[in-house]
Order: C-alpha cells, then sequence, then structure tokens
C-alpha cells in the first residue's frame, strides 16, 4: 500500500464533488486526452509542452511527475488523504479503481480514480505535525512516504482516527516537500485554540469575537445553557437589530442537522431574528447541504479564524493574552 495527497483545486473548490463522488478527479484544465496512453514521462512533458506553450519547462516538469504518479502509479489499494480547504479536516479514501479517462465527460472531469471513504471529517490536529507539513505540501498529487506515515495512519484507522502520539517532531526544513508556511502557522493557531479553549472556554472566545464586531453581548454561565451560549444584539443596550442567538460547540466531532434545528427553536424563544452556530468540529454533509442562508450562519474552524483575524486587535487583551498572535509577511512561492 502506498499513501497519497491529492488536492480538489487550489481554493477547495471542486471539494464537495470529490466527496460525493467518492471520486479523485485530475483538474487540469484543457487536458482532454487518456493519460495512461502516454508510456513515458517524456512523451508527457512533450503533451504538456504542446498544451501550455507559456508554462516554463520547470513546471511543465513538476506536473509531469503529479500526472504521472496520478495515472500509471496510483494502485487499487492504496489511500489517498483530501486536506478540505472549507474546513479544517481531512478525509482518507481507498483505491478502489484505478485511472480512468472519460471522453465524455463535462471539463475538468475527465479523468477521475475511484474511492470509498475510510476516514470523513478527521479534524487536522488529529494528525501529528510531521504529517501536517506532507498535507501542506504545494503540490497537487504527491506521495507520503517518510516516516512511516502509511503504518502510522493505519494505526490511526483502527483507533477510529483518534489523535496518535507517537513521538514524531519534525520541522518544515526536514520535509521532503515545498510547504504551505500559511497552512503551517493556521495548523500551529488551531492547536492552540483547541488546547486553551475548551468547552466553555471556546464561547468567551467567539463572544470577545461579536463584542470586536459592535455587538452588546450576554453570555450563558458554564453548565447546562439550553441551547443558547451567547445573545447579541446591536444598538443601545442591544436592543437593536440582527439579535443573534449563538450557539458553541468545541467538540472534535461534525455537528449534525438536529442540532441546527435545536438551535432554531431558541431562536424563536428568544426572538431572535438570526441565529449562529460555531462548531470547532465542522459540520455533517447533511447540514451544509440544507439551506438556512439567511437564518442561521456556521462557522467552522476557517470562519472563526476569519473572524478573528479580522477583529484580533479590537480584543479584550486578556483574550489577547491567552491568544498571542502576530501577523507577519512572506512571499508567495510560485506554484
Amino acid at each position: 500500500m502506498a499513501l497519497w495527497m491529492m488536492r480538489a483545486g487550489r481554493y477547495g473548490e471542486y471539494e464537495q464533488k470529490f466527496v460525493k463522488d467518492e471520486r479523485f478527479y485530475i483538474t487540469w484544465d484543457e487536458l482532454n486526452l487518456n493519460l495512461a496512453e502516454l508510456n513515458s514521462k517524456d512523451a508527457f512533458l512533450n503533451v504538456l509542452h504542446e498544451r501550455y506553450p507559456m508554462e516554463k519547462t520547470n513546471k511543465l516538469r513538476n506536473w509531469t511527475a503529479q500526472l504521472w504518479a496520478a495515472s500509471h502509479e496510483i494502485a487499487k489499494g492504496d489511500w489517498i488523504v483530501l486536506p478540505l480547504k472549507s474546513q479544517s479536516v481531512v478525509y482518507v479514501g481507498e483505491v478502489t479503481s484505478t485511472y480512468c479517462y472519460d471522453q465524455k465527460a463535462v471539463a475538468p472531469y475527465f479523468h477521475s480514480i475511484g474511492v470509498k471513504w475510510i476516514g470523513e471529517n478527521i479534524p487536522r490536529q488529529n494528525f501529528a505535525q510531521d504529517l501536517l507539513y506532507s498535507f501542506g505540501a504545494f503540490l497537487t498529487i504527491c506521495r507520503i512516504s517518510r516516516n512511516e506515515a502509511e503504518e502510522r495512519l493505519k494505526t490511526m484507522r483502527k483507533h477510529h482516527w483518534a489523535p496518535l502520539s507517537d513521538g514524531y517532531v519534525v520541522s518544515p526544513a526536514d520535509s521532503d516537500e515545498t510547504t504551505d508556511i500559511e497552512e503551517i502557522a493556521r495548523d500551529q493557531i488551531i492547536r492552540m485554540i483547541g488546547s486553551r479553549f475548551k468547552g466553555h472556554e471556546l464561547a468567551r472566545l467567539v463572544n470577545g469575537i461579536l463584542e470586536a464586531q459592535g455587538y452588546h453581548t450576554f453570555m450563558s454561565p458554564p453548565g447546562p445553557d439550553g441551547g443558547v451560549d451567547i445573545l447579541a444584539g446591536t444598538g443601545t443596550l442591544g436592543f437593536g437589530e440582527p439579535r443573534l442567538c449563538v450557539q458553541v460547540k468545541s467538540q472534535d466531532t461534525p455537528v449534525e442537522l438536529k442540532e441546527i434545528k435545536a438551535l432554531k427553536g431558541a431562536m424563536q424563544e428568544t426572538q431572535s431574528t438570526q441565529g449562529l452556530f460555531v462548531s470547532w468540529g465542522g459540520y455533517k454533509n447533511s447540514v451544509k447541504e440544507q439551506g438556512s442562508f439567511f437564518s442561521v450562519r456556521l462557522w467552522g474552524q476557517n470562519e472563526l479564524l476569519a473572524a478573528l483575524f479580522k477583529n484580533y486587535d479590537k480584543l479584550d487583551p486578556e483574550l489577547r493574552a491567552d491568544l498571542p498572535l502576530k501577523q507577519v509577511w512572506t512571499l508567495t512561492t510560485e506554484e
């Protein structure tokens, strides 16, 4: 068995199709030909030069290696890791059918690999840091082989994808791949929030963000809250609209649709105009598919971090002391 990592578009734009179809699509634009018929990497490189004449040779060599792996090396029984961009979770699939080309498919879905999902919505923080460095590689397709990665993921699967403390501590400089520094930084922030803001503390962080956004808030004390962690409103004493009813879940497991329905019931009881559900563990697909955009907003880790970064300078000093962050600038790396 080999372990691979594949991405669903630069911005995660193909994630839901990958997940629903249980297929990894190779979404290079204008590449509507059967890659399995190219019997050498030189043949690949020649085709890529023809299809993408404006691209540099080094980039095309990089693409050649990735496309060759997808069409000639990934085998039935291999595992493929899909790190999502829309949520801070990872899917793991076992290959059930190797590369196939469908000439009649709608672009860019000509090329695909079939899988069955053996791990869904696994929180990124469950994986050791060296594995996250590999998941952050600046590649669309790559093999992950260092530090016994395959065996460690097998062990995680036996333990229902629970965090594995296996002693591997590796810095980005030790990685075989060019890694995404921004993604590494986000993973570190996520780990800190996950450790320092468990339970009611995560509601305290969300409450601080809402206050920084200009809301007057009331936060329920620790303990049973009846489906309401925070009430927030604008204007004098918070009597203005919108009036928010907020539920915060710090658990690592994804929230189900019944919990969203419970929030809607709490909204009616509190006469709130909108709801905000914050789930550290993300959401089941059934939640994301139901339409509540204008009544309930869903924050996962990505949305919470975006709100945190935007309002960090306005947070209470005590919160900033508990979560010390500093903004830095860095050059982007060419794909």
